[in-house]
């Protein structure tokens, strides 16, 4: 069997497996999950499963070995100095970030995002910190501003080498939001027709333009991260609105349901890789 038909016959499995009807019951995440996985592992057999959340430099050598000199000296550094000072400053009733998270906020951001019960949402980092802040009377910060980006990237580097392990429990509006995210990822938008998927499934090792293309598994893994052509860092939230607006689209509000269910379905299907974030990228 060569290789370009087995590259062809597990993505027909992974395309079967994301058209099954919507439904708790016949929705198998798990068995989506592998199908995603085994689909790039066989695309890139050289990539060590866990190096795939290194994005790009995972896949091209030139870009990793600048990569790794940066690293010595990484561009978030600032950043993650500036999150940690941010998450131990209490709030003016005196209570602190930690007070509303498990295990006080160390080493937890491979546990999110998390299905909420309560509101029968999807919770992201992102989302919770912001929700924390309310419940002690503060003001919401912003989704795509730095202190959210140094907020959520000292939160990941406390995480750094855990891995992703989300959960979807038996829960039909958990199974929803799991398929509202991939339907998202996969729905073509935007002026040049492109879906998440049509870069970083089907394209991932190209160019577009200067930049190398990252693949899907693992994309999450790595966020926050420092963008050269951003000059900072920036979330997740605003990782996905410069998307939607590269293709040409209507990008969402920030931590949106679409949004949100997005990150959802994204980080469940890389279950089980480290996290690397906060990351660097061109």
């Amino acid at each position: 069997m060569s290789v370009r038909f087995l590259l062809i016959s597990l993505a027909s499995l992974v395309v079967t497996l994301l058209q099954a009807p919507a439904g708790a019951d016949s929705v198998d995440p798990a068995a989506e999950a592998r199908a995603f996985r085994d689909y790039f592992l066989h695309k890139f057999p050289n990539v060590k499963p866990d190096d795939f959340v290194n994005g790009p430099y995972a896949l091209n050598e030139d870009m990793r070995r600048q990569w790794e000199e940066k690293e010595q000296f990484p561009p978030y550094e600032f950043s993650l100095e500036n999150g940690k000072e941010l998450f131990a400053r209490p709030f003016a009733n005196g209570k602190h970030y930690a007070d509303c998270f498990a295990d006080q906020g160390i080493a937890i951001r491979q546990n999110y995002p998390q299905f909420d019960a309560a509101s029968g949402k999807v919770v992201t980092l992102e989302l919770a910190l912001n929700q924390c802040r309310e419940a002690n009377g503060e003001k919401a910060i912003s989704y795509t501003g730095e202190d959210m980006a140094a907020l959520t990237a000292y939160m990941a580097y406390t995480s750094r080498g855990m891995p992703f392990d989300i959960k979807i429990p038996n829960d039909p509006r958990a199974i929803e939001a799991y398929e509202n995210g991939k339907r998202y990822f996969y729905t073509r938008r935007g002026q040049l027709n492109f879906s998440c998927a049509t870069c970083h499934v089907q394209n991932p090792g190209e160019h577009l333009r200067a930049e190398v293309l990252a693949p899907a598994l693992g994309i999450l893994n790595a966020m926050p991260i420092y963008r050269s052509e951003w000059g900072g860092m920036g979330t997740t939230s605003r990782r996905f609105i410069s998307c939607n607006s590269q293709v040409r689209g209507v990008p969402l509000p920030p931590q949106s349901d679409e949004y949100r269910d997005l990150e959802y379905y994204l980080s469940y299907v890389s279950n089980g890789l480290p996290i690397s974030g906060p990351g660097s990228r061109p």
